[in-house]
Formats: C-alpha cells, structure tokens, sequence
C-alpha cells in the first residue's frame, strides 16, 4: 500500500500520538500540519492567530496541507483542517483518511492533561467544555463526511492501530 493516510479529528483525539505509531508500524514517514506549520513561520499557532487572524492561518492550513502530502506518509492534521471543503475534497482524492472520533468527556480529559494545551487559541472564548462542546458539534458532520475510516479514539493506542490496519487491508 502506498498512499497517503490522512488522520482528522478534533484537538485531543490523539492524531498525533496514532500518527507516530502508525507511522512506525508501516514504515511511513510521519508529518503533523501544525507542527510543521509552527517549524516554517517560526512562531506558535497562537501566535500566527493573533497576529494575523484566524483566517489567515487557515489558509496556511490549506497550503500546508498540499505542501507536506504525498505518499506513504501518516499526516496528522490539525482539527480544524476539514472546515475547507477544497481540504476535505483534497484528502479523500489523495489518500486514506481517518477520523478518530473521540465524546467530548474523553477530549476533556485529554485537553485538561495536555501541557501544549495553552499554545492552541481559543476558537470562541468560551470554557473548555463549552468550546469543545460547541466545535465537535459543528464539525461532526465534516469529519464523517471526509472519513473513509471512523475508528473511536477512546480505545488504546494499540486497540485503534489494530483496527486502523484491518480497515487499511480490506
């Protein structure tokens, strides 16, 4: 199999860690959008936010996302990624992709753990809860729509690659 697997989901669904460790099970080369993003502007997402504005680093969202695809790669993307159809229409015409479908509970629980958590910008000033609440709810739709594969990010790590290299072979 030599394609590129993309995996979306919102911030907290682990794209990142499955990502790595898919990666290294095939052999991949592994990219997450944001960090890569954050490696070329040399500043933080927040950072890239505030000074420029949202729409700005969606936009260098897209071109990331061309930029860095090709295949036998794991991408990680960022939560946000599938809000442009031309992103969601790019991903499903140029690869696998994955949606690691996570309850708020389980975000919450990550989020609230999460070191980096303070270098992601709020995407309406709400609490946590009530933001990530509102966000999964609008973009649920968007995510199933661009899956090929929906598998629940509230397993372990093991347990969602197993399933992710099942649903790869078939």
């Amino acid at each position: 199999m030599d394609s590129t697997i993309y995996l979306i989901g919102p911030r907290g669904a682990g794209k990142t860690t499955v990502g790595k460790a898919l990666s290294l099970i095939l052999d991949y080369h592994f990219i997450d959008t944001d960090n890569w993003i954050v490696d070329k502007y040399q500043k933080t997402i927040s950072s890239i936010v505030e000074d420029n504005g949202w729409e700005f680093f969606r936009k260098i969202e897209s071109d990331a996302l061309v930029d860095v695809s090709c295949p036998n790669q794991v991408i990680s993307t960022g939560g946000g990624i599938i809000l442009a159809e031309k992103n969601r229409t790019y991903m499903k015409a140029s690869g696998v992709t994955i949606y690691l479908q996570a309850s708020v509970e389980t975000l919450i629980d990550r989020l609230s753990d999460d070191p980096n958590e303070a270098q992601r910008p709020s995407l309406t000033g709400k609490t946590l809860l009530a933001e990530t609440r509102d966000v999964l709810e609008k973009r649920e739709p968007l995510y199933l729509e661009c899956a090929d594969i929906i598998v629940n990010a509230g397993l372990s790590i093991k347990e969602i690659i197993e399933i992710i290299l099942v649903k790869l072979t078939k």
